[in-house]
């Protein structure tokens, strides 16, 4: 992943940390999808999908974020 891309995506992890205080990124590149675990296990028990971009909840709490076509729609130039 390029350093400017992963530099300005801090912010916004640091944000969704509260009140977690870890972060599990997996990406699976035979069907170009990032998960994003705020808890472990997830266990949700609600989801949302908003364009490519599936939230996750347990009751309330954001446990997760999918995310569709990862490469296809945020491109790393190398």
């Amino acid at each position: 992943m390029e350093k400017n891309v992963l530099m300005k995506s801090i912010p916004y992890f640091l944000n969704l940390l509260v009140p977690s205080t870890k972060i599990w990124i997996d990406y699976d590149d035979d069907v170009d999808v990032l998960y994003i675990s705020l808890k472990k296990p997830q266990n949700a028990n609600d989801s949302i999908m908003e364009n490519n971009f599936i939230y996750h909840y347990r009751n309330d709490q954001l446990v997760g974020i999918t995310v569709l076509n990862a490469k296809k729609n945020f491109p790393i130039s190398t």
